[in-house]
């Protein structure tokens, strides 16, 4: 069981419509998807290290 797994999960917001948007703009908007995908990965790196620290703490007092 996760830790998050009792959170209610949030609706995702709906995506903009990109038709609209000129190309400097959808660059804009790519950039700033990348980032949040960075530090989405990078709380993944995080938390998997975590969870790895803790798992080898408890095998080696077992």
């Amino acid at each position: 069981m996760d830790i998050d797994d009792d959170r209610p999960k949030s609706k995702r917001a709906t995506p903009p419509d990109l038709s609209l948007l000129g190309v400097s703009e959808l660059e804009g908007y790519i950039a700033g998807l990348e980032k949040e995908i960075a530090r989405a990965r990078d709380l993944i790196k995080a938390k998997t290290a975590l969870r790895g620290d803790a798992d080898s703490l408890f095998r080696q007092s077992s």
